[in-house]
C-alpha cells in the first residue's frame, strides 16, 4: 500500500492512505468472498451496519451482493465526549431485526482497541443467531487492548489517525471517496 500524495485540500490530513480505486476493489473482492461464503445458505443474510462509521462501506459491499440480504443498523458509543478511547461501550440505538436463527454479518469501519466489536459480537452471540461473522473495512493491530479476530478485514493499517470513506473527525472528512491519515489529535 504505497501512500498517495494529497491534494491540498487541509492542513490537518498528511497524506492519501488508502485511494478510492483502491478501496472499491477490496470491496469487491470482500463481497465476492462473502457470496461465495453465504451462497447456500437458508433464509437472509443480515448485515448490521454499525452507525455512523461503516455506512459507506455496507452501502458499497451490500450492492455487489449477490446472496439474498437484508440491512439494519446499531449504534454505540466507546469514546465518550473525547477521541479517546474508554473501554466501556454503550447501545444508543438497537438493531429493529431479530437475530435469532438469522446468519449475521456485523459491518464496522475500523477495528481498533477490539472493544466495540469484541461487546458487539457478545450481545448478538446471545440472541442465538444461526451464525455470527465480521467484516471490517480497516484493522489496525497495534492498537489491539481486547482480542478480537474478524471474519473478513479489507486492509491493516498501521497506528495513524485516519478520516473518510465513512470515518471522521468531530463530523468532518467522513464523505471522502479516500482513506487519508490526519494529524495527531491534541486532547
Amino acid at each position: 500500500m504505497t501512500p498517495i500524495a494529497l491534494p491540498p485540500l487541509t492542513k490537518d490530513l498528511v497524506r492519501v492512505l488508502i485511494d478510492a480505486d483502491t478501496i472499491q476493489r477490496r470491496v469487491n473482492e470482500l463481497a465476492d468472498i462473502i457470496n461465495r461464503d453465504y451462497d447456500k445458505i437458508e433464509g437472509t443474510l443480515i448485515l448490521v451496519g454499525v452507525l455512523k462509521g461503516s455506512f459507506i462501506f455496507l452501502s458499497d459491499l451490500c450492492r455487489k451482493l449477490n446472496v439474498k440480504h437484508a440491512v439494519d443498523f446499531i449504534s454505540l458509543s466507546s469514546y465518550g465526549s473525547s477521541s479517546k478511547i474508554t473501554g466501556n461501550v454503550r447501545m444508543i440505538m438497537d438493531t429493529r431485526e431479530n437475530l435469532e436463527d438469522k446468519h449475521v454479518i456485523i459491518v464496522e469501519d475500523i477495528l481498533d482497541s477490539g472493544h466495540t466489536l469484541d461487546y458487539l459480537s457478545r450481545n448478538f452471540a446471545a440472541r442465538k443467531p444461526a451464525s455470527l461473522k465480521s467484516v471490517v473495512l480497516l484493522d489496525k493491530p497495534e492498537r489491539r487492548r481486547i482480542e478480537f479476530k474478524p471474519d473478513y478485514v479489507g486492509f491493516e493499517i498501521p497506528d495513524v489517525w485516519v478520516v473518510g470513506y465513512g470515518l471522521d473527525y468531530a463530523e468532518k472528512y467522513r464523505t471522502l471517496p479516500y482513506i487519508a491519515e490526519m494529524l495527531p489529535v491534541e486532547e
